[in-house]
Protein backbone atom coordinates (compact mmCIF):
# COMPACT_ATOMS: atom_id res chain seq x y z
CA UNK A 1 0.00 0.00 0.00
CA UNK A 2 1.24 3.15 -1.01
CA UNK A 3 2.17 6.04 1.57
CA UNK A 4 2.66 9.37 -0.21
CA UNK A 5 -0.18 11.11 -1.21
CA UNK A 6 0.79 11.19 -5.14
CA UNK A 7 0.71 7.67 -4.97
CA UNK A 8 -2.60 7.41 -3.16
CA UNK A 9 -4.73 9.75 -5.49
CA UNK A 10 -2.55 8.25 -9.22
CA UNK A 11 -3.87 4.76 -7.92
CA UNK A 12 -8.12 6.35 -7.05
CA UNK A 13 -6.99 8.29 -10.71
CA UNK A 14 -6.36 4.83 -12.01
CA UNK A 15 -9.53 2.94 -10.73
CA UNK A 16 -11.41 5.38 -12.56
CA UNK A 17 -9.77 5.49 -15.43
CA UNK A 18 -9.66 1.57 -15.84
CA UNK A 19 -13.55 1.29 -15.07
CA UNK A 20 -13.96 3.82 -17.62
CA UNK A 21 -11.95 1.87 -20.02
CA UNK A 22 -13.08 -1.59 -19.37
CA UNK A 23 -16.86 0.44 -20.12
CA UNK A 24 -15.57 1.55 -23.49
CA UNK A 25 -14.32 -1.62 -24.15
CA UNK A 26 -17.78 -3.66 -23.47
CA UNK A 27 -20.03 -1.10 -25.58
CA UNK A 28 -17.28 -1.68 -28.52
CA UNK A 29 -17.59 -5.61 -28.07
CA UNK A 30 -21.09 -5.80 -27.92
CA UNK A 31 -21.61 -3.04 -31.26
CA UNK A 32 -19.30 -5.08 -33.00
CA UNK A 33 -21.40 -8.67 -32.24
CA UNK A 34 -24.93 -6.81 -33.19
CA UNK A 35 -23.02 -5.54 -36.34
CA UNK A 36 -22.07 -9.53 -37.18
CA UNK A 37 -25.15 -11.17 -35.99
CA UNK A 38 -26.83 -8.15 -38.89
CA UNK A 39 -24.44 -9.96 -41.26
CA UNK A 40 -25.04 -13.65 -40.09
CA UNK A 41 -28.87 -12.46 -40.64
CA UNK A 42 -28.35 -11.25 -43.96
CA UNK A 43 -29.53 -7.91 -42.99
CA UNK A 44 -27.04 -5.97 -45.15
CA UNK A 45 -29.26 -2.45 -45.75
CA UNK A 46 -29.18 -2.81 -41.65
CA UNK A 47 -25.81 -3.31 -41.56
CA UNK A 48 -24.62 -0.78 -43.38
CA UNK A 49 -26.51 1.98 -41.27
CA UNK A 50 -25.28 0.75 -37.70
CA UNK A 51 -21.73 0.35 -39.43
CA UNK A 52 -21.33 4.10 -39.07
CA UNK A 53 -22.04 3.79 -35.61
CA UNK A 54 -19.40 0.98 -34.99
CA UNK A 55 -16.49 3.29 -36.67
CA UNK A 56 -17.51 5.95 -34.43
CA UNK A 57 -17.19 4.28 -31.67
CA UNK A 58 -13.72 2.61 -32.39
CA UNK A 59 -12.49 6.01 -33.48
CA UNK A 60 -13.20 7.33 -30.33
CA UNK A 61 -11.67 4.87 -28.36
CA UNK A 62 -9.03 5.35 -30.36
CA UNK A 63 -8.84 9.07 -29.68
CA UNK A 64 -9.15 8.21 -25.84
CA UNK A 65 -6.15 5.82 -25.94
CA UNK A 66 -8.27 2.87 -25.02
CA UNK A 67 -7.33 1.22 -28.11
CA UNK A 68 -4.31 1.68 -30.35
CA UNK A 69 -5.38 4.33 -33.35
CA UNK A 70 -3.44 1.12 -35.88
CA UNK A 71 -5.77 -1.34 -34.43
CA UNK A 72 -9.42 0.90 -34.76
CA UNK A 73 -8.16 0.89 -38.46
CA UNK A 74 -7.47 -2.32 -39.09
CA UNK A 75 -10.67 -3.33 -37.08
CA UNK A 76 -12.59 -0.88 -39.37
CA UNK A 77 -11.05 -2.49 -42.65
CA UNK A 78 -11.68 -5.85 -41.55
CA UNK A 79 -15.61 -4.96 -40.88
CA UNK A 80 -15.80 -3.31 -44.08
CA UNK A 81 -14.42 -5.82 -45.94
CA UNK A 82 -17.00 -8.31 -44.36
CA UNK A 83 -19.64 -6.10 -45.03
CA UNK A 84 -18.72 -5.99 -48.83
CA UNK A 85 -18.61 -9.70 -48.88
CA UNK A 86 -22.17 -10.17 -47.68
CA UNK A 87 -23.59 -7.44 -50.28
Amino acid sequence: MPRRRTSLKSNRVNKRKHTRNVKVKLQLKKAIKKFQELLAKKDSAEAKTFITKVFSQLDKAAKKNIIHSGTANRRKSRLMCRLNKSA
